[in-house]
């Protein structure tokens, strides 16, 4: 596989088809890219909502900006961060750590300690941004593996989050959504497929330090 001729097939879909949906297989290997994203120190403060319900995806097109992407595309994947980022949080974490490796409580505790006390330190604007910063990765997981999966996407920062929020529940989950992605199969009039893309030279791009 080409990975680069695939990053060159990958473009922002303006137009999905929406007689295509993605297969069961497609929706898990991205899950299972999601769930594997890098994260800061491991602690995954994200969330992917999944939604596949045409009824509920117009009706978040008015809180995208009418960009109608939102309701062609076989699934609307949303981006949240979790809320609440605090000792319990952080213990369960660990928790997770001891029982997958069988970490020693030696060897985790000071590293547990550390990050209880540097986060408990942290504003909650600070902590806000960091576990968004996270979101950023996820998706940048995302567009990669879909363009190697041959799925196509629409990464938006263009919507409401606060009504997403209130129409999907997050706010019972103790969620906020920060990004979305449309994904699903172009529409074959869509103009944008054939269109060069615009980028700079690698030489203007890239620095080398030897």
């Amino acid at each position: 596989m080409d990975i680069i001729k695939k990053l060159e097939w990958r473009y922002a879909v303006k137009k999905f088809d929406p007689n295509q949906l993605l297969s069961t297989e497609k929706v898990e290997i991205l899950e299972n890219a999601f769930n594997l994203t890098a994260t800061s120190f491991g602690l995954q403060p994200i969330k992917l909502v999944i939604v596949q319900n045409k009824e509920l995806q117009n009706k978040l097109v008015d809180h995208s900006y009418g960009q109608q992407q939102v309701a062609q595309a076989s699934h609307l994947f949303i981006i949240c961060i979790e809320k609440k980022i605090d000792k319990k949080f952080i213990h369960n974490y660990f928790n997770r750590v001891k029982q997958i490796r069988n970490t020693a409580d030696d060897i985790l505790e000071p590293f547990q300690g550390a990050l209880v006390d540097d986060f408990s330190k942290k504003e909650r604007k600070e902590v806000r941004v960091w576990a968004t910063n996270q979101a950023y990765l996820a998706l940048g997981t995302l567009l990669t593996v879909c363009a190697m999966e041959g799925v196509d996407s629409c990464p938006m920062e263009g919507f409401d989050p606060s009504a997403y929020d209130k129409l999907l529940g997050l706010e019972d989950e103790k969620l906020t959504s920060v990004l979305i992605l449309p994904v699903g199969y172009r529409a074959q009039d869509d103009m944008f497929a054939t269109l060069k893309k615009v980028r700079k030279n690698l030489k203007d791009s890239i620095i080398h330090i030897s």
